[in-house]
């Protein structure tokens, strides 16, 4: 399993923001501390949207101030983030209490998207806002390559089955095909159909996120591949 700072490419001088980033209340509380992650969290919140920003900005010079906040909404909801919090394995790196462990804390959106804000505000302290962008931007643009994407990313199932039962007549649907993985670790692999034929796959450590993927992944599909649906 690599480390976070082999994810990121790049050594923090100050091990202790690394450490309070991926640091959540419940371990905190259960231990005495008097640090947690979300000082950080408010911090790289307030990172994310002004990189994303001025990167909507750059990137659609024609689109209206309404379309770039939208696109901005869905790459910093809390499912987004959870999406590439998991992407980078950050559910595996969260210091949590005994308690929030057993009950699948650390695959909870809130837990991951709450974690990766922590870890922007802890990167861009150590290592300034040049340095997130160049990890950040790559990122957002492999998981969200489209501006079709960001908006879809805000609920992929529902877009998918409001676009298919519209315009093909058809709705969805989610199939697992495979769990692999330990019993505390599974990873759930999900295909999405319609009208019998394969359109998306989805991989992830919980099965509504997997789904969700598929869905993305259907809709990227269907852009480029509509007529063989028809």
């Amino acid at each position: 399993m690599p480390t976070i700072e082999q994810t990121l490419n790049y050594e923090f001088k100050n091990k202790d923001l690394l450490k309070e980033a991926l640091t959540h209340r419940s371990y905190s509380s259960e231990k005495g501390l008097n640090y947690d992650n979300q000082r950080l969290e408010f911090l790289g919140d307030s990172v994310l949207q002004i990189i994303l920003t001025e990167y909507l900005y750059l990137r659609y010079p024609s689109a209206p101030e309404g379309h770039l906040t939208k696109m901005r909404s869905a790459l910093v909801q809390q499912n987004a983030l959870a999406n590439l919090a998991e992407k980078l394995g950050l559910h595996q790196h969260i210091v949590m209490g005994k308690g929030e462990i057993d009950s699948g804390g650390n695959h909870r959106d809130s837990t991951l998207s709450d974690a990766f804000e922590a870890l922007i505000g802890a990167f861009y302290l150590d290592a300034g806002i040049e340095k997130v962008k160049d990890f950040l931007l790559p990122l957002t643009e492999k998981n969200y390559p489209a501006p079709s994407d960001m908006l879809h990313s805000i609920n992929p199932k529902g877009a998918l089955q409001e676009y298919t039962q519209k315009n093909i007549g058809a709705a969805p649907y989610y199939k697992t095909v495979e769990v692999s993985g330990p019993d505390h670790e599974p990873l759930y692999k999900v295909t999405v159909s319609v009208k019998n034929k394969i359109i998306g796959e989805g991989e992830a450590s919980k099965r509504k996120t997997a789904e969700s993927e598929a869905a993305r992944n259907g809709l990227i599909f269907i852009e480029n591949n509509n007529e063989t649906i028809e």
